[in-house]
């Protein structure tokens, strides 16, 4: 992948968190320290996710060569398409699924762990291109943690409308880079052009 390609999967996949923050800034109204404690947790789980999904895809990429880039563009639309559906919905709908309101460490744990579940399987399907998965899972943890620090103190002054945006932005992102997966890996564009 390309390091613009790397730059547009790890803001697609920092999104979910990013929304997570935000909501979860908006209602504990968190310091500096505590968000950037927040942004370290969601970081460290968001880099590990694609790691695993990453191996469990190698088993498998052996077997399914001939279509490992339709593989790949299925699971980011998938994963793009949920974003845009979640970011979509009504609030009422939304905070159903919103971070959970107890400041403990465990609920900031299940909701790092519930936002980057869509990284593993990201991590699947980049096992099938063969891409350079330490790369870009350091990307992704970096840009998560960042993202995530960066919506906690958001979520304070502008509340839960902005990490929905930034949640439908990714899933068109994630969409897109399935799509230019799928392009490159079966020459479409090429034959268009050639």
């Amino acid at each position: 992948m390309t390091p613009g390609a790397i730059a547009i999967l790890s803001l697609s996949m920092s999104t979910d968190a990013f929304a997570a923050a935000v909501s979860r800034g908006a209602s504990h109204r968190p310091g500096v320290v505590s968000a950037v404690k927040a942004g370290f947790v969601f970081g460290v789980i968001e880099a590990i996710t694609p790691l695993i999904g990453w191996s469990l895809g190698l088993v498998a990429a052996d077997l399914v060569k001939e279509v490992d880039h339709w593989i790949a563009f299925g699971l980011l639309t998938i994963v793009g398409g949920k974003m845009i559906w979640e970011a979509t919905r009504s609030q009422d709908h939304h905070e159903e699924g919103a971070a959970p309101k107890r400041s403990n460490r465990w609920a900031l744990i299940a909701t790092a762990v519930g936002t980057s579940i869509d990284a593993a399987a990201v991590g699947v399907g980049l096992a099938f291109i063969g891409a350079n998965i330490w790369v870009i899972a350091a990307s992704i943890g970096f840009t998560t943690f960042v993202c995530t620090t960066v919506g906690m103190l958001i979520g304070k002054t502008v509340g839960q409308r902005f990490g929905k945006m930034a949640e439908l932005i990714g899933g068109l992102a994630l969409v897109g880079l399935g799509a230019m997966i799928l392009i490159q890996h079966t020459g479409v564009l090429k034959t268009q052009l050639g």
